[in-house]
């Protein structure tokens, strides 16, 4: 994508926030040849849809509500970014540092989330109906209410926490447990076939790999 996509992109929505509205149309003036630092600034409510901020600096930024729908945040940073109630439906995170970022109540249907990093990451009652998931690092990650139908993995580290309202179905790939179960007040794990007969129950298409290999 050249630079000179972002002189003629201007955000449907600019940030209310009156510094992080000023620091993106100073970027926007600079002719956006470079990643925008928007470290802590609250982009609250914002619409970036179909705006390009590869290699971009979104680390504990405040995305409550935020529009980011066919985003580009390509080898971004949002590591403990707010994306709580977002929608980056087919946004691209590939390779973004996510780890500690909320994204409760989130929709990423469509999303390209390839060899992303999500460490301790909440993702309770997210969509990620269609999201490709592919060597992202997926640990410590909350997934209760989650919606991962149709969603696409290869060999990741699946170490996430769900209940019974997660939704699999559809979900295809590989991957490594195990995971945590919440049901009711109780807890368990599940790995390796027990792991794999309990996914396509509940109508994915997964392999669990041996993680000792």
């Amino acid at each position: 994508m050249s630079s000179g996509t972002h002189k003629t992109w201007v955000p449907p929505v600019a940030p209310p926030d009156h510094e992080a509205a000023i620091r993106l149309q100073e970027w926007l003036q600079a002719g956006g040849k470079s990643g925008i630092d928007m470290i802590g600034l609250d982009l609250s409510g914002a619409d970036f849809s179909g705006g390009i901020f590869q290699e971009s600096w979104f680390t504990d930024a405040q995305l409550v509500g935020a529009k980011l729908i066919d985003v580009d945040l390509y080898r971004s940073d949002a590591e403990g970014a707010d994306f709580s109630g977002a929608d980056l439906t087919r946004a691209s995170l590939v390779r973004v540092n996510l780890d500690d970022a909320v994204f409760r109540g989130a929709v990423l249907d469509g999303a390209d989330l390839v060899k992303a990093s999500l460490y301790g990451v909440d993702a309770s009652a997210a969509s990620l109906r269609g999201t490709r998931l592919m060597g992202a690092s997926l640990i410590d990650v909350d997934f209760r209410s989650a919606d991962l139908s149709q969603a696409v993995v290869r060999e990741n580290t699946f170490k996430v926490t769900v209940d019974e309202k997660t939704k699999f179905t559809g979900m295809s790939g590989t991957l490594f447990g195990p995971l945590q179960l919440i049901h009711r007040e109780s807890q368990r794990e599940i790995g390796g076939s027990d792991l794999e007969r309990w996914l396509r129950e509940r109508g994915g298409d997964i392999r669990v790999l041996d993680s000792r290999r």
